[in-house]
C-alpha cells in the first residue's frame, strides 16, 4: 500500500470506525478479492463490537499489499459516502495552505479549557464523542461508564469524559490537544473556535 494511502487510512481511522460497518460486505468482498486471509476474516470477526471490528481492519490493510487500498474502496459500496471522503482526502494537499487552519491565538491554545467550555463542547459533538474521548486517552471501560451514569443524557456522559480527561492530565489538557483529538475523528476545527468564543 502506498505511503499516502496508509496517511489517509491513519488520519481517518476514528472516522472510519465510527461510520462503517464491516462484517456484512466489506470483510466478504476483500476475501473475495484475495485481500484477506481466512485467519484475517476471523481475526476481524471476532472482535466484540462494530467499531473495534473495523479499527482490527485497519490495522490489517497496510500491510496487504498494492491492491488492498482500491479493493477497499470499491468495498465501500454501500458506505459511498465514506469513499467520496477517502477521496476527497486523497486529492486535498496537505500542509499549511489546508483549510483546517485554526484561527485561536497562542495564548487560549495553551491554557486548559474550563466547565463551561467543556459544557459548551459536549453539546456540539455529535455521534464521534466516543472517537474523541478515546482520542484524548480514555479506556473503553471509563466511556461505558460515563454511558451507563448518564444513560439519558449524551451531553452528561460527554461532559463526564471531558471533565474526567481534564482531571487526570492536569496542566497537559490543554484547549491545543481538544483541538488534535477533534481534528482525529474528523471535526473541523471551527467547532471549537464557537465553543471559546
Amino acid at each position: 500500500m502506498e505511503p499516502a494511502h496508509k496517511a489517509v487510512l491513519r488520519k481517518l481511522r476514528l472516522y472510519l470506525s465510527g461510520q462503517l460497518l464491516v462484517s456484512d460486505t466489506i470483510v466478504p468482498f476483500l476475501y473475495q478479492e484475495d485481500v484477506l486471509t481466512d485467519a484475517q476474516v476471523e481475526d476481524v470477526d471476532s472482535q466484540p463490537t462494530d467499531t473495534q471490528k473495523t479499527l482490527k481492519l485497519l490495522d490489517i490493510l497496510p500491510s496487504r499489499g498494492p491492491r488492498a487500498f482500491d479493493s477497499f474502496l470499491r468495498s465501500l459500496e454501500d458506505f459511498s459516502w465514506v469513499r467520496d471522503r477517502l477521496q476527497q482526502e486523497l486529492q486535498s494537499p496537505p500542509g499549511p495552505g489546508s483549510t483546517d487552519v485554526c484561527t485561536l491565538p497562542d495564548s487560549i491554545l495553551q491554557r486548559v479549557p474550563s466547565d463551561r467550555e467543556l459544557s459548551r463542547l459536549a453539546s456540539r459533538l455529535g455521534s464521534e464523542w466516543e472517537s474523541v474521548l478515546m482520542d484524548l486517552g480514555l479506556s473503553a471501560e471509563a466511556l461505558f461508564r460515563c454511558r451507563s451514569d448518564h444513560s439519558l443524557s449524551t451531553h452528561g456522559a460527554v461532559l463526564a469524559g471531558l471533565v474526567q480527561w481534564r482531571r487526570s492530565e492536569g496542566k497537559k489538557a490543554t484547549v491545543q490537544r481538544l483541538m488534535q483529538s477533534l481534528q482525529a475523528a474528523g471535526i473541523h476545527p471551527s467547532v471549537l473556535d464557537d465553543v471559546l468564543t
